[in-house]
């Protein structure tokens, strides 16, 4: 099948080009260029409206849930899912490592309508065995999920010579990218190179097929913020570049996990900069939590450094929840780490791209103490009408209300 790029590179507009148009507010022209020129990406799913991603786009917010191999409860990760669904996550990712991974991921796919991401190399190293599983498994698990019509994978092209330097880099904590020491592992048990570089042509054969983006991995991320970038993180990201740009040779869309765990809140924005210089695909982050100590409370922290890499230019941000660090998080968890994100995504578009007029209407509303007219501009509408009056000022100041004093004196003056 032609892709979105062969599409571009044939100079015609997709209906996913032109519905994209009209969701971002951007000119056509400018969406076939821009995936022509790799700086912005478009996921799909069959029957389902595209989602956008990367230069004059929103910001775009994945959310991760999957089952794990100490809590089975595949109940829990559709009811997950369909929170995501709900509260206006714009992506899944299903992590699932325990189970029947295959039977979740359909479930997910069957109960919403978002673009689903998968990460092939956790199957295939959950069912294979870590120390068992060969390139072909990981192949095989890889064109499997394909088939399935997910709309995006992340492969970790980790080389030997960034491992050497992590070895001998001091970090604190060391490697903490899952899929990342999957695959590293895989290539020092086995003594073979990466096998989605060793087989590279054959991985963009099975994406080009469906049109899957490829989500380039941040393996060498940091895990605490005192690991300050280092060479392994640089050479990582100059990769990630060559790879973006020979994969779109072949007509398969990338994003690049260019930056993300734990970064020191001051290094955000020259981090992102950093980044830009490389390269022009869409940037994907994951927080970044800017301080290490907000154990129960990282979804706030992590919406911080969020709205930071945002508005420094970031293009796709993936949740944090309340649990990060400690447990696999509940659909409630779910839920509160979704709207941290959401608002931290909001945040950032206004740095990129001005205030939104939703903020001033929903100013006008709060002067006329229009609650309900409040709650339908709310990223999580349910929650606040749970505090506020059905009509008048609000019990925090009752009669002595501000707005209400000074707005008979002020319409006086008119």
């Amino acid at each position: 099948m032609l892709t979105q790029i062969d599409h571009a590179k044939n100079g015609e507009l997709t209906a996913e080009m032109q519905q994209v148009a009209v969701q971002e507010k951007m000119d056509p022209d400018t969406v076939l260029s821009r995936i022509l020129g790799g700086s912005l990406v478009i996921m799909t799913r069959q029957g389902n409206p595209p989602v956008a991603i990367g230069e004059g786009a929103t910001t775009k917010i994945n959310v991760n849930l999957g089952s794990s191999a100490a809590s089975i409860d595949p109940s829990s990760e559709i009811e997950k899912a369909r929170i995501a669904e709900k509260y206006g996550a714009d992506t899944i990712t299903d992590l699932s490592m325990g189970g029947d991974i295959q039977q979740i991921r359909k479930a997910i796919i069957e109960n919403t309508t978002l673009p689903l991401t998968t990460v092939p190399v956790y199957q295939a190293v959950v069912e294979c065995g870590l120390k068992n599983v060969t390139s072909a498994d990981i192949l095989s698990y890889l064109r499997s999920q394909v088939s399935e019509g997910i709309s995006s994978v992340v492969l970790h092209c980790v080389e030997k010579q960034m491992l050497e330097e992590v070895k001998g880099s001091g970090r604190l904590m060391g490697m903490v990218s899952k899929g990342g020491s999957f695959t590293s592992v895989f290539m020092l048990v086995s003594g073979c190179e990466n096998p989605f570089l060793e087989n590279f042509d054959e991985v963009m054969e099975i994406l080009r097929d469906k049109d899957v983006v490829l989500s380039l991995g941040n393996t060498m991320r940091s895990g605490c913020i005192h690991d300050r970038p280092d060479p392994a993180q640089l050479m990582e990201m100059e990769n990630n570049a060559a790879l973006a740009k020979r994969a779109n040779e072949c007509g398969v869309q990338v994003i690049i996990e260019g930056m993300g765990g734990h970064v020191a809140a001051a290094s955000i924005p020259e981090y992102v900069e950093k980044y830009r210089s490389k390269s022009s695909h869409p940037l994907f982050v994951a927080g970044p939590l800017p301080t290490d100590i907000a154990l129960g409370y990282d979804h706030i922290a992590g919406a911080v450094g969020a709205s930071m890499a945002s508005g420094a230019g970031a293009d796709y941000l993936c949740y944090i929840t309340p649990s990060e660090h400690l447990s696999l998080p509940t659909p409630d968890q779910v839920r509160e780490g979704l709207v941290a994100f959401k608002i931290a995504a909001h945040i950032g578009d206004s740095m990129k791209y001005g205030m939104a007029e939703k903020d001033r209407l929903l100013a006008k509303r709060r002067a006329s103490f229009d609650w309900e007219g409040q709650m339908e501009l709310a990223f999580d509408p349910d929650r606040p009408r749970d505090f506020c009056p059905m009509e008048g000022p609000c019990s925090m100041c009752g009669e002595y209300c501000a707005i209400q004093i000074m707005g008979e004196y002020l319409a006086e003056g008119e």
